[in-house]
């Protein structure tokens, strides 16, 4: 069973995401910040994690680069979920090495598809 850490702010978006991952039968942890998720992935390290953008202690870019800069996560999916949605913000994700990034708000149905098909791997 794959694992997700799911980190956001905002308490209903997180209870909503860890709902529909469960749902769809993954193992999820959360965490309320970036500094939340590091020490998360640290003590476990996911199989992918949705990550947001703007969080107090530390954003989802900060996060993205340490889970980069750290070789026992090159595994690690990222999925950055944000409301910031100009180009030049999708584009410093990526650049970070965020595997996809989905501007808020987002259908559940499509977010889930692009975890399914991130965490199948190459074809």
């Amino acid at each position: 069973m794959a694992r997700i850490l799911v980190v956001d702010d905002e308490p209903n978006i997180l209870l909503s995401l860890e709902f529909l991952m469960r749902h769809a039968g993954y193992e999820v942890r959360t965490a309320i910040d970036g500094e939340a998720a590091l020490q998360a992935i640290a003590a476990q390290v996911p199989d992918l994690v949705l990550l947001d953008v703007m969080m107090p202690r530390r954003d989802g870019y900060e996060v993205c680069q340490a889970i980069r800069d750290n070789p026992a996560c090159s595994a690690v999916k990222v999925v950055m979920l944000t409301a910031k949605g100009r180009e030049v913000e999708r584009e410093k994700g990526m650049a970070l090495g965020a595997d996809d990034y989905i501007i808020k708000p987002f259908a559940t149905q499509e977010l889930l598809a692009r975890v399914r098909e991130l965490l199948a791997g190459p074809a």
